[in-house]
């Protein structure tokens, strides 16, 4: 199965997609994930406009996140996944939703993996307690690929 290409974008079509990854963050929050990150990749790749990045403590927890997402964009804007890739194994649950990309990590997965340092000079938003201890309460912050690495921190 091929993967659709993604759409161009009208500014309104932009705001709804933007609107479908905060939502999926937001919820991954409500869900106790963390480390919940909105990575803005529209200036440096084709492949997708957005990353959301979650981590979660356990199998149980991580697969909770990402179901609990698909729920509440199927829900909430009748958004359904593309494609959904480990819900089996839970180390790393990929929603693809085309225009977004929701990664649900196990915390040693996503050390492993470091999309937040391999993307690090995309501008990241921070969701839930991370945020609030940042000063940033959800706001967007340009970063270079130095800061990542402080992130962890």
């Amino acid at each position: 199965m091929t993967r659709p290409a993604r759409r161009t974008h009208a500014q309104s079509d932009a705001k709804h997609v933007r609107e479908l990854a905060t939502t999926a963050a937001a919820e991954a929050v409500e869900r106790k994930g963390s480390d919940v990150s909105l990575l803005d990749l529209r200036g440096l790749t084709t492949a997708t406009d957005w990353f959301v990045l979650v981590s979660g403590e356990s199998d149980i927890q991580v697969r909770s996140i990402a179901e609990r997402i698909e729920e509440r964009l199927v829900k909430e804007f009748d958004a359904r996944p593309w494609h959904v890739e480990g819900l089996k194994q839970t180390r790393w649950v990929l929603l693809d939703y085309v225009d977004f990309v929701v990664h649900v990590f196990h915390r040693e997965a996503r050390a492993f993996y470091d999309l937040d340092r391999l993307w690090g000079d995309a501008p990241l938003e921070r969701f839930g307690a991370e945020a609030g201890a940042e000063g940033e309460a959800g706001g967007t912050k340009p970063r270079s690929p130095g800061d990542a690495s402080r992130d962890e921190g």
